[in-house]
């Protein structure tokens, strides 16, 4: 088992949608930040990575259960921990609680370490991981694989310097309120997400144009952004009823 690290938060109304509840945008933005709360106590912040080895982390895979989203101005506490890596991949678990102690939901990620300039994967280092005390493993975990499907909508739409984060490429969290658009409001006023799976595949830089792609059969959406670069990101979304 990894150092487990904790952080306390209140959502605030800027964070929530029409339904009261955090949007999963923040929710993933916040997460990785408490990851580099972590590793700037363990003295491997962002930009020590980055002077020292000319390398940055890069989320390649997420995978979220979800009992429910947080609220607005709820409590909430952050538990992560760095569970195991390989060669190229760092496995993350993130925990959500309530102040009580109620689970909210879980996410697992996959991280690569990225050399900025090349824009090309790493080999993981000993000297960067040795900290969390996180398991080697040989083997990658595996993953659940995507369906294909048939677009029923489709937008094509400039990135902004606004989508943009410190590492000069989209903003991860930033395709979950893409996927989101996709939707009918109706639909998202009366679902929430169960589980997700989603999924970057090549990073999008400032100067593309790209088109997010989405098909909605009953409580499942399946969503993914490409280029003429070719596919970025997809996701699969499993969305239940909202209670009465």
């Amino acid at each position: 088992m990894g150092k487990q690290y904790t952080f306390n938060y209140q959502v605030p109304f800027y964070q929530v949608d029409v339904n009261h509840k955090m949007r999963l945008s923040s929710l993933l933005s916040l997460a990785l930040q408490v990851s580099g709360y972590q590793s700037e106590a363990l003295g491997l912040s962002d930009q020590s990575l980055l002077e020292t080895y000319g390398l940055v982390w890069v989320v390649t895979d997420y995978q979220l259960m979800i009992e429910r989203l947080p609220r607005y101005r709820e409590e909430i506490l952050i538990r992560t921990e760095a569970l195991s890596y390989n060669r190229l991949i760092c496995y993350r678990q993130f925990d959500v609680l309530t102040k009580t102690g109620e689970k909210l939901l879980t996410i697992k990620a996959s991280f690569v370490l990225l050399d900025y300039q090349s824009r090309r994967p790493h080999q993981v280092l000993e000297e960067i991981v040795a900290p969390y005390q996180a398991e080697k493993i040989k083997q990658r975990l595996k993953v659940p694989q995507f369906a294909s499907f048939t677009p029923e909508s489709k937008r094509t739409f400039p990135v902004l310097y606004s989508d943009l984060d410190q590492n000069a490429h989209v903003n991860n969290g930033r395709y979950m309120d893409w996927f989101y658009d996709d939707l009918p409001l109706a639909f998202l006023r009366n679902h929430s997400p169960k589980t997700i799976h989603l999924s970057y595949v090549k990073e999008i830089q400032a100067t593309d144009q790209v088109s997010s792609q989405c098909s909605l059969k009953g409580t499942r959406s399946q969503h993914c952004i490409r280029s003429e670069a070719g596919l970025h990101a997809q996701a699969e979304i499993e969305w239940r009823q909202n209670d009465l």
